[in-house]
């Protein structure tokens, strides 16, 4: 298994002048927001080209437009991307990594939002973005610096589900059919 590295912005300076940090608590790091002026069928087909797929089961935020995608990374990470609704003619971006869905692990382990790897993703398509702070309610000028963020593996080795419930269930179905036999 491998650990996840990457950098997220720390200080930044907004379009009014004024300097601030990204916020850090117990939770993690405060999810910066990447705005586009592109339409959502656009977007999903540029992240389909990408290697995203639609995500079947997810917390859907209040503004989100439609499923989330998700792109396997390695083993066992995956990054999960959602499209936002913002004022007309704006699309929303915000993705995290996270352990993938395939694993039980996915329901209580560690997650991080991520900017680089989206806004590599945009300028390889040529796609003009804007950074959005929600806390304090502006754009991102200048970005300084960067924390450098590291997500463990999971201490517990990932097990994955779907085998699981196929097992469970062969079994089950065995006992049943044992206890149908004996009555």
């Amino acid at each position: 298994m491998v650990e996840f590295l990457t950098r997220y912005p720390k200080t930044m300076y907004f379009v009014d002048g004024n300097k601030s940090k990204v916020k850090v608590d117990t939770k993690g790091v405060e999810q910066l927001t990447i705005v586009v002026k592109k339409s959502v069928e656009e977007l999903l087909k540029i992240f389909s080209h990408e290697g995203f797929t639609h995500v079947k089961f997810e917390h859907k935020q209040e503004a989100q437009i439609g499923s989330g995608l998700s792109l396997k990374l390695k083993k066992p990470w995956e990054m999960h991307v959602r499209l936002l609704e913002m004022k007309k003619g704006f699309v929303a971006i915000q993705a995290e990594v996270e352990v993938s869905r395939d694993y039980l692990q996915h329901l209580f382990c560690q997650r991080t939002p991520v900017f680089y790897e989206i806004e590599t993703l945009l300028k390889k398509h040529q796609i003009e973005y804007k950074i959005w702070n929600e806390r304090i309610r502006k754009y991102v000028n200048t970005v300084i610096d960067n924390y450098k963020v590291k997500l463990a593996t999971p201490s517990f080795p990932v097990l994955a589900w779907k085998p699981m419930v196929y097992v469970i269930s062969t079994i089950g179905i065995l006992y049943l059919f044992k206890y149908i036999m004996t009555v």
